[in-house]
């Protein structure tokens, strides 16, 4: 009976001793898993999020959750904000993440792959941006011609009656907020840079601060200082106001747009030019505005003036382009310091109730709009109830890129 008991005492130590042993290793594993970071925490918050994306999606090529490769506007935002964290860090990752899309899109003559020049969209000069940052490091002529190719479109582009360019061929007689953004940092930048001619030159700086002008003129409310999203020329269109052409509201992103349009454009626009003083006062008009419909959490509601309304939610790629606007324009000195405080309050807001980080060191950016226009198939009427139906979803590009740049402004 001694030896029996002995013999089970035998197999109890034995097992206990297995399960210690497993449960040691189990925690040895989890304790591996955890500190094995696709993005390092120890980053800036600029990086985390570049590097997220580019695990997200590999290609640039694919941004925007297209299945196909192609050439738009958003690439050229996440890119522009890519190079930017180049610049920062100097590491080749980031470098090669932007060529590689121009490398896939542009062939050995300068034809851009899904691009169409008779489409006449102000969308599709924005990746043009990177082509400006690529040409001069790597001095090849297919680079040269695409770009070449962008900015006839900007020549041949229709316009109202007053000069201002159409949105896109498609939507006639149109301007919106967006098409600043898209067309006038590429189109100022390449005439400075690639015009040989000082009065050709002089023209393009001229048109480029007639469209703000124009959208001053038309788009913007004189009671809240905000600017509607859309204005149409013929107030043809169902969205459009019959006495003054406008849209009816005021789109977070729309007008995020247009603020990142005015102080990356003064980056290339001479001193001496008279238009320079009217977009600094245009931007500071703007941003006096858009402090006034700031929520107390720091960010900005979709639909800007009408936060208690049913349904509306606060929104991250106009909250992260407002951000970015109010910091870059104090660091450039064309806006006084006391904006910098609603830009810290704005990304505060951004990191403590729309950023989640992952298990792996994955950054997400929730709340994001996906996508906003008016008129077009199906028919978007720019009604307070199509803005806030819209879409909602994490890590939009639109969001992203706009994060990345005002991380980087405000050091974080």
């Amino acid at each position: 009976m001694r030896l029996k008991n002995a013999y089970i005492l035998l197999i109890l130590l034995a097992l206990t001793a297995s399960c210690k042993q497993s449960k040691e290793n189990r925690s040895e594993q989890n304790e591996s898993t955890s500190t094995e970071k696709v993005v390092p925490e120890n980053l800036k918050w600029s990086e985390r999020m570049m590097l997220s994306e580019m695990h997200r999606v590999p290609k640039a090529s694919m941004i925007d959750f297209v299945k196909k490769p192609r050439w738009s506007y958003t690439n050229g935002l996440v890119l522009s904000a890519c190079a930017k964290v180049y610049e920062e860090t100097n590491k080749q990752i980031y470098y090669d993440y932007i060529y590689n899309y121009a490398d896939e899109l542009i062939d050995s003559t300068g034809t851009i792959e899904t691009y169409k020049l008779s489409n006449q969209n102000l969308d599709m000069i924005k990746s043009g941006d990177v082509l400006l940052y690529l040409y001069p490091k790597t001095k090849e002529e297919r680079f040269l011609l695409a770009m070449q190719t962008l900015d006839s479109q900007m020549e041949s582009q229709p316009k109202t009656s007053d000069g201002g360019y159409w949105h896109k061929k498609i939507y006639p007689y149109q301007m919106w907020l967006d098409g600043l953004y898209m067309a006038e940092p590429f189109h100022i930048r390449y005439a400075q840079q690639y015009f040989k001619d000082d009065a050709k030159i002089q023209r393009v700086y001229n048109d480029v601060v007639h469209q703000f002008d124009l959208i001053q003129k038309h788009s913007r409310d004189e009671k809240s200082g905000l600017l509607y999203h859309g204005w149409d020329e013929s107030k043809e269109q169902r969205w459009a106001n019959k006495e003054t052409g406008n849209s009816q509201h005021f789109w977070s992103r729309g007008m995020g747009w247009y603020g990142m349009a005015m102080v990356d454009v003064l980056d290339f626009l001479p001193e001496t030019h008279p238009g320079r003083e009217r977009i600094i006062n245009y931007l500071n008009q703007y941003a006096e505005a858009i402090v006034k419909v700031q929520h107390e959490s720091g960010l900005w509601y979709q639909v800007l003036d009408q936060g208690n309304r049913e349904g509306n939610y606060l929104e991250a790629s106009g909250s992260a382009m407002f951000t970015y606007t109010l910091a870059k324009g104090v660091r450039k000195g064309y806006l006084v310091e006391k904006y910098l405080e609603n830009a810290n309050k704005a990304y505060d807001g951004i990191i403590n109730q729309l950023i989640t980080v992952e298990d792996n060191g994955l950054v997400n950016l929730n709340q994001v709009c996906g996508v906003a226009g008016l008129g077009g198939e199906p028919y978007r009427d720019g009604s307070y109830e199509y803005y806030i139906g819209e879409i909602i979803r994490p890590n939009d590009p639109k969001g992203t890129g706009p994060f990345i740049m005002a991380s980087l402004e405000l050091n974080k």
